[in-house]
């Protein structure tokens, strides 16, 4: 929705989105749609824009037990350091059942409430990690504890069957 909201502003250079508010305004030529030969001319907005940055925030609980893993150092620090159990998804975007187990996994690991927490490794960005932990197939969901690999499973599971699994992973 976004996108197609600033779709029209993206060929708008950077000094005339920055330019203060009483310059006079200045016709802009840009692409209002994907076709090659649609073009129109636009007024720029008066506003300041901001660089944009990368950052995630959220308030849920699945975003606060579950993070992607950004490099080798990442997951050193946050999964093979961790004092808590971590449960790792290996995924990739192009697999179907990742789409479907990725969420629902999530969603398990958020209702204990902060007892484990989740990795998730694409397998793209990450083939090191991925050849590592002897991952041949996607999903690939492995359990940690202490840095040692207590359990795997490949493919996907049922909510009954994660539970199963993460009540295992985090004992009595």
């Amino acid at each position: 929705m976004a996108q197609k909201l600033l779709r029209p502003f993206r060929s708008i250079p950077v000094k005339q989105l920055s330019a203060p508010l009483c310059s006079p305004p200045s016709l802009l030529l840009c692409r209002t749609s994907a076709a090659p030969c649609s073009i129109t001319w636009r007024m720029p907005l008066p506003f300041t824009a901001a660089p944009a940055t990368a950052r995630t925030f959220s308030t849920t609980q699945v975003f606060r037990h579950t993070f992607n893993i950004q490099d080798g150092d990442d997951f050193q620090d946050r999964v093979l350091k961790s004092q808590k159990p971590v449960v790792i998804d290996f995924h990739a975007q192009w697999c179907g059942p990742c789409k479907i187990l990725g969420p629902r996994l999530e969603k398990m690991v958020a209702r204990h409430d902060g007892k484990v927490v989740m990795a998730k490794v694409d397998i793209d960005d990450h083939t090191d990690l991925a050849l590592e932990y002897e991952v041949s197939a996607v999903p690939t969901v492995l359990a940690m504890k202490n840095g040692d690999v207590v359990d795997k499973f490949v493919g996907i599971k049922d909510e009954d069957q994660l539970e199963a699994f993460l009540k295992k992973l985090i004992g009595p």
